[in-house]
């Protein structure tokens, strides 16, 4: 579980450094032209790296709801990974859709080493 629990929280990390260096330097022109929609995918966007952070924290910790937590957290970054693209392949900046095409891979990695994909026993 270190491998997600890692992942969790250098992707989250990530994405908080990401978004403040965008904010900071004037590069969201979304700020004027769709606000409202903007800023709903701003709080989508911190709350899946608050969530791959806790969930991170909680891993490394033992904690008994780090697992489920872990999971929640991956498959926001899923669909983040999923949605995100369109942006930048829209503008021709393929590098940042293989990018992100590299982060859903492992993202999948991840959840399946939380155990996603694993047969759970019916107990008695």
């Amino acid at each position: 579980m270190k491998f997600s629990a890692w992942y969790s929280i250098a992707i989250g990390v990530l994405m908080l450094g990401q978004w403040g260096f965008f904010l900071a330097v004037g590069a969201v022109p979304e700020l004027r032209s769709e606000p409202l929609r903007i800023a709903f995918h701003l709080a989508a966007e911190f709350a899946t790296a608050a969530c791959l952070i806790f969930a991170g924290v909680a891993l490394l910790r033992g904690k008994a709801y780090a697992r489920g937590l872990a999971l929640f957290a991956a498959g926001m970054l899923a669909y983040t990974a999923v949605v995100s693209p369109g942006y930048f392949a829209q503008q021709g900046q393929w590098p940042l859709v293989g990018m992100f095409a590299v982060i859903l891979v492992l993202d999948l990695l991840s959840a399946a080493r939380l155990g996603l994909f694993t047969r759970v026993k019916k107990e008695n």
